[in-house]
């Protein structure tokens, strides 16, 4: 019985042990804004940016938030803090960039993406989101830009 439990802890600790841990790779593939593939010894890994929310393929602004992650991560080797994952059995987490950049945050910075305020209670990304839309930058220079959890609903 004892080895059971062990076993059976073993087991739940090996299969969180991702989140324990931050996850290094280098990013192969970039889904849209908010959505990336990091590749670590051979195995790939879907990342869904934590606290942000970029436009959708088919929305405004939502192939420049596309080119954008891929202009500051594409190639490029990263850190992932890990959080855990969401019901797509994506990875969620905070993408640490060369040069000390975060790019959750410099989506956030270029007016590329809202803060997701539903899932995150982040003061940076908040501060970030007001920054950009006072300064009217990217999809902030939009009259009336659709967040995308409204657009999703709506399709």
């Amino acid at each position: 019985m004892a080895t059971i439990v062990f076993l059976m802890a073993a087991g739940l600790l090996w299969s969180n042990q991702v989140y324990a841990k931050n996850l290094y790779g280098k990013v192969i593939g970039i889904s849209d804004g908010d959505t990336i593939t990091v590749l670590r010894k051979r195995k790939q890994y879907k990342i869904r940016l934590l606290g942000i929310d970029c436009p959708e393929k088919a929305q405004a602004f939502g192939d420049k938030a596309k080119q954008l992650t891929a202009r500051l991560a594409f190639g490029k080797k990263v850190k992932v803090g890990v959080e855990g994952k969401d019901r797509y059995q994506r990875y969620l987490g905070i993408v640490y960039l060369p040069k000390n950049l975060i790019l959750n945050e410099e989506l956030m910075r270029q007016g590329f993406a809202w803060h997701y305020a539903k899932y995150s209670d982040d003061p940076i990304l908040q501060s970030l989101e007001n920054e950009a839309r006072k300064s009217k930058v990217g999809l902030w220079a939009d009259k009336n830009p659709i967040p995308p959890w409204e657009f999703r609903r709506k399709k």
